[in-house]
């Protein structure tokens, strides 16, 4: 298995996509640390799910915005696991909005959340990753932040704006010991979150050149190829995974 031998912390990964991305990791053979905030029983269900299909995975509730707090979860990841070789920074929140539904104190949530918490791990795992001149990061990102023309993201794609520059400039600081920084920007994916948004899901369709929404595995797989050894010249990039959407904001 191309990540035997290695270990992968997956931030937010008690359901969703980094549910199906810890799972995808862990059958590539890599040891998984599942983050969550929240959701305990789930993360451990997930846990349980890996450990019954042959592989090796603990828990770690961390909010990823304090700092002093993913110090802690990568020591104890490192001791339990060993030192981090992937780590994938998918938690992240949605406070739907746009213009004049601006709410300060939402969008400072998710700025914490989505762009602090990547910094903050990303900073606690980095400097293992130059000791031994290794690592993978995989940032989550989203089309939003490319600008589709789907109402009610604006300002969730402003910090998603934020991760994909945040991602060349890590990939630049990073690179010369051999750690590679990419980001995956995913379309309309079909998860939990989605239940009840039928009408919406049949306009994604109709703009989509594929037919179809995604599905988890869709993210997972492309996250574990950013992973593993053959993205190893590989960098600085954002893999959209969309599906051929074709409504985004763009001059005629």
């Amino acid at each position: 298995m191309v990540l035997s031998d290695m270990t992968a912390l997956v931030t937010g990964a008690s359901r969703g996509l980094g549910r199906a991305i810890a799972y995808r990791l862990s059958q590539d053979g890599a040891s998984v640390a599942i983050n969550y905030a929240q959701r305990r029983d789930e993360a451990e269900s997930l846990a349980s799910e890996i450990r019954n299909s042959g592989g090796r995975a603990i828990t770690c509730q961390c909010d990823v915005s304090n700092v002093h707090e993913v110090r802690g979860m990568v020591a104890s990841i490192s001791a339990e696991l060993g030192p981090i070789d992937i780590l994938v920074n998918n938690a992240a929140i949605l406070h739907r909005g746009d213009l004049d539904e601006y709410d300060q104190a939402k969008f400072e949530e998710m700025r914490r959340i989505n762009v602090g918490g990547i910094i903050n791990t990303t900073l606690m795992v980095a400097e293992s990753m130059k000791q031994r001149r290794f690592g993978r990061i995989v940032n989550l990102t989203s089309i939003a932040a490319h600008g589709t023309s789907l109402p009610g993201t604006t300002f969730y794609a402003a910090t998603k704006s934020a991760v994909i520059l945040l991602t060349r400039r890590f990939a630049m600081d990073l690179g010369p010991f051999a750690i590679t920084v990419n980001a995956v920007a995913p379309g309309f994916i079909l998860t939990d979150m989605a239940a009840g948004l039928e009408d919406l899901i049949e306009k994604i369709i109709g703009v989509t050149m594929v037919s179809r929404i995604g599905s988890p595995d869709d993210i997972a797989q492309a996250v574990a190829f950013l992973a593993s050894p053959h993205s190893s010249f590989i960098t600085a990039q954002t893999l959209t995974v969309d599906g051929g959407r074709m409504d985004y904001i763009a001059h005629p």
